[in-house]
C-alpha cells in the first residue's frame, strides 16, 4: 500500500457506517469476482467505488426495475476493463443481475462478460472496451439528447431532459478518439455531458509517466470544457458536489479530475501496476479485507445494510418514471402527433416510406451518374418521410453528397438541425453515430472509402452491437482517378465483408442506389456500410432491378436465350463492364449470364434455393469482376471459376488511365471468360 494512503484514509468525515459498508461491498465484489474468474481488472473498481456509489444511489436518474426508461441518465463505462465496479452497482441497485451472476464473472454465457455489452447485461448502455470508443459514445448519446430535446420538446413539457455520465482513465484519455470526440464536444458545447477521468496515474506497463503526462485540466479547458478538479481521497459529499456543479454547467460538458488509488486498500498492490489487469490473489484478497475491516470471510457476502444503501436510488427512479409518465401523458393530449412520433422512434419502429414507383427514377441511356451523387439525391427525397434520419461527414459533405439541403445543420448550442459537421474525425464520427443509432435515431457518417481503416474500431463495436448504423464511403476504388493510391481503396471492401455482422452494400448504378437506401430506411437493419462511385456510372434499366435486389444481395441482369456457358458477376461499377464483356462474348457465341451483386454479405443470407438460381452450380465458369482486392471472391466463383480484380495499389492518374492501365476493360474480362469455357471445353 502507499506510504501516503491507507485504508483508513477512506474513512472520511460525512461518511456513514452504511456508506463505508457499501462502499467496501463494491471492492470486495470486485475482488471476490476476479478472483473466482482468475482473470479481469480489479483495481479501478477498487479505487472507484466511491465514486460508484455515489452516481448510482445519489446522484443519476435511473429506475433498476425498467432500466430501458427512456427518460433515464446514460452511463457509459468507457474504461470497459472496469466492468465489475458497474456490476456490482447494478446488482446493489437491484438490476436483476443477481450474486450467482457475478460469481460467473467472464464465464461462458454469463450476464458478467469481460467487458459491458449492450443487449447482455441490464443497466448497459453501449458495448466498451476498446479504449476511447465509450467516451466518444458518449458525447454521441449527449448529441441524441440534445437533438431529440430541440426537435421534440416544447415550452413547459421537457419530455427529453437527462444527462450522459461517463468515466474514462489514463487509457481513455491517450487514445486519439477520445481527442477527436472531447474536441467535438467542447464546440459543440454539449452542457448534459459529464465525463469523470479517474486520474490513478497507472497503466499496464507501470506508472503512466513512462509515456504520459498531459495536464488533463488545460488540455480539455482548451477544448471549450469546463474543469472541476478534485483532490485524492475527496470526500463522497464534495464527489456528489462536483457531479451536481457539473450538472448545473449547461452551455458546454464537465470534466471532473478524480484522483484515485488503483487496488484501494490492498496492503502490497495498491498504486501498482499489479492490480491493474490480474487477481490479486487468495492472500492479497484476505489481507485487504482484513486492512478495510471488512469482517466477512465468505466470499460474496453482501450485508443488507449495503441493498439498504441504494434502496432510495430505487424509490427516487421508481417515483421520477412515474412524473415522466405523467409528462408524457400530457405531451402526448397536446401533441398526439410529435408524441406518436417519437414513440416509434424510441421502439425502433420503421418509418412509413413512400413506394419505389415514386421514387428517382434513372432511364437507362440517360446521362451517365455517379452513385454518390444518386445517394444525395436518394437522401434528400427520403428525409422528409424520415424525421429521425440524421448524419453528416468527417468534412467531406459535398464530395459524398450526404447534405441534406432541406434542413439545418447542428450547431454549437443548436441541435435542432439534421445535417451534422464531425470535423476531420473519422473515428470519432463512427462512434458517435453508433450512440445516436442505439437512440433510435436513423444515424449515417461519410467519408472515402479508403478512410474506413481509421474508424475501423467503431464500425466493429457497431457489428458486435447490431445497431443500425449506416457508413457511406464514397470515391470507393481506383476510379478515385488523380488523387493517387494514399486515396484509392483496393483492400477496404474485401475488409469490411470479412467484419461479422456488417452488410456492405456496392450499387451499381444510381437505381441501384436508391433501391439500397429504401431499403436500409424501411427497416432495423444490420449495421450497413454503403460504398459509392466518385465516377459517373452507365444507367441500368429500372425494370429490370428487382425490388428486392439489395435486400437478396444479387440478381441476374441479363440471360442469354439458352442455358448459359459463363456467368459474369460484378459489383458497383464493374456491372457496366460486365455488360460490355457478355456483348463481346455473345459475338463470339459464348452465351454470359451477367450477375449483378450489389452485396455479396446480403445473397450469403439468402436460402440455398436462391443462391443456386442465381448462381447455377452446373455453371462452372464463373468470373467475379470488382476493381478490387479478390479475396474473397473464390466464395462465388468456385474452383471452376476466376476473380478479375486489383491485387496491388493504384496510381495517380485520370480514372479511364487507371482503369485502362491496369487493364481493366470490357476485352480483358471477356478474355478472361474464354479461357474460363475453353479449359471446360
Amino acid at each position: 500500500m502507499s506510504d501516503e494512503t491507507t485504508a483508513g484514509d477512506a474513512r472520511d468525515s460525512g461518511v456513514t457506517a452504511r456508506d463505508e459498508l457499501a462502499i467496501d461491498t463494491i471492492r470486495t465484489l470486485a475482488m471476490d469476482a476476479v478472483q473466482k474468474a482468475n482473470s479481469g481488472h480489479p483495481g479501478t473498481p477498487m479505487g472507484l467505488a466511491p465514486l460508484g456509489y455515489v452516481l448510482y444511489a445519489q446522484v443519476m436518474r435511473h429506475n433498476p426495475v425498467n432500466p430501458r426508461w427512456p427518460g433515464r441518465d446514460r452511463f457509459v463505462l468507457s474504461c470497459g476493463h472496469a466492468c465489475m465496479l458497474q456490476y456490482a452497482c447494478l446488482h446493489l441497485c437491484g438490476y436483476g443481475l443477481t450474486l450467482d451472476d457475478l460469481e460467473r464473472f467472464r464465464q461462458w454465457q454469463s450476464r458478467t462478460p469481460g467487458h459491458p455489452e449492450l443487449h447482455h447485461t441490464p443497466g448497459v448502455e453501449v458495448s466498451t472496451g476498446p479504449l476511447g470508443q465509450g467516451f466518444a459514445n458518449a458525447v454521441g448519446f449527449a448529441l441524441a439528447e440534445a437533438h431529440l430535446a430541440a426537435t421534440y420538446n416544447r415550452p413547459g413539457n421537457e419530455i427529453i431532459d437527462h444527462h450522459t455520465f461517463t468515466i474514462c482513465s489514463d487509457g481513455d484519455m491517450e487514445e486519439g478518439i477520445a481527442s477527436e470526440a472531447a474536441s467535438l464536444a467542447g464546440y459543440l458545447g454539449l452542457g448534459k455531458l459529464i465525463a469523470i477521468y479517474d486520474d490513478n496515474k497507472i497503466t499496464i506497463e507501470g506508472s503512466t509517466d513512462l509515456a504520459y503526462h498531459d495536464d488533463v485540466g488545460k488540455r480539455f479547458d482548451s477544448y471549450g470544457w469546463s474543469v472541476h478538479e478534485l483532490e485524492i481521497g475527496s470526500p463522497l459529499e464534495r464527489i456528489e458536489a462536483a457531479l451536481e456543479e457539473a450538472k448545473s454547467v449547461t452551455d458546454r460538458p464537465s470534466m471532473i479530475i478524480l484522483p484515485s488509488h488503483i487496488g484501494f486498500g490492498s496492503p502490497n498492490k495498491q498504486d501498482h501496476a499489479s492490480a491493474h489487469g490480474a487477481p490479486l490473489g487468495t492472500e492479497e484478497v484476505a489481507l485487504t479485507k482484513e486492512a478495510l475491516g471488512w469482517p466477512y470471510e465468505k466470499p460474496f457476502t453482501v450485508p443488507d445494510e449495503a441493498y439498504a444503501a441504494f434502496a432510495a436510488a430505487r424509490e427516487r427512479g421508481a417515483a421520477a418514471e412515474a412524473a415522466w409518465d405523467q409528462r408524457l401523458e400530457a405531451y402526448a393530449t397536446e401533441h398526439p402527433d410529435l408524441a406518436a412520433e417519437l414513440d416509434r422512434l424510441i421502439g425502433r419502429g420503421a418509418p412509413t416510406l413512400p413506394p419505389r414507383s415514386r421514387a428517382p427514377r434513372f432511364e437507362a441511356g440517360g446521362d451517365a451518374v455517379a452513385t454518390r451523387s444518386a445517394s444525395g439525391k436518394a437522401l434528400n427525397w427520403l428525409a422528409p418521410h424520415v424525421p429521425e434520419l440524421i448524419g453528416g461527414s468527417a468534412d467531406l459533405a459535398p464530395s459524398t453528397s450526404t447534405n441534406l439541403d432541406d434542413y439545418p445543420s447542428v450547431r454549437r448550442h443548436d441541435f435542432g438541425g439534421r445535417n451534422l459537421h464531425f470535423g476531420i474525425r473519422e473515428h470519432a464520427m463512427g462512434a458517435i453515430v453508433n450512440a445516436l443509432a442505439i437512440e433510435g435515431l436513423r444515424a449515417y457518417g461519410a467519408t472515402f472509402l479508403v478512410f474506413s481503416d481509421y474508424m475501423r474500431g467503431a464500425i466493429r463495436l457497431a457489428a458486435i452491437m447490431d445497431v443500425p448504423s449506416i457508413f457511406v464511403f464514397t470515391h470507393d476504388s481506383i476510379g478515385v482517378g488523380e488523387d493517387g493510391p494514399t486515396h484509392q481503396p483496393v483492400e477496404q471492401l474485401a475488409a469490411l465483408r470479412a467484419m461479422p455482422g456488417l452488410d456492405v452494400i456496392r450499387p451499381a448504378d444510381a437505381n441501384e442506389t436508391v433501391l439500397a437506401w429504401l431499403w436500409l430506411l424501411g427497416g432495423d437493419r444490420d449495421p450497413t456500410a454503403l460504398a459509392l462511385s466518385r465516377q459517373k456510372l452507365p444507367l441500368l434499366d429500372p425494370d429490370v432491378i428487382p425490388d428486392d435486389a439489395i435486400e437478396r444481395g444479387a440478381y441476374v441482369l441479363r440471360d442469354p436465350a439458352g442455358r448459359p456457358d459463363v456467368i459474369l458477376i460484378g459489383t458497383g461499377s464493374e456491372v457496366s463492364l460486365c455488360l460490355d464483356a457478355a456483348d463481346l462474348l455473345a459475338a463470339d457465341g459464348v452465351a454470359a449470364r451477367v450477375v449483378s451483386m450489389p452485396s455479396t454479405t446480403r445473397f450469403e443470407a439468402q436460402e440455398q434455393a436462391y443462391r443456386d438460381e442465381i448462381l447455377p452450380p452446373a455453371v462452372r465458369a464463373r468470373v467475379a469482376v470488382e476493381a478490387g482486392a479478390t479475396f474473397g471472391w473464390e466464395r462465388w466463383v468456385g474452383d471452376g471459376g476466376s476473380a478479375f480484380g486489383i491485387d496491388h495499389f493504384g496510381a495517380s492518374a485520370p480514372a479511364a488511365d487507371v482503369f485502362a492501365g491496369f487493364g481493366f476493360t470490357a476485352e480483358a474480362v471477356a478474355e478472361r471468360a474464354r479461357e474460363l469455357v475453353g479449359s471446360e471445353g
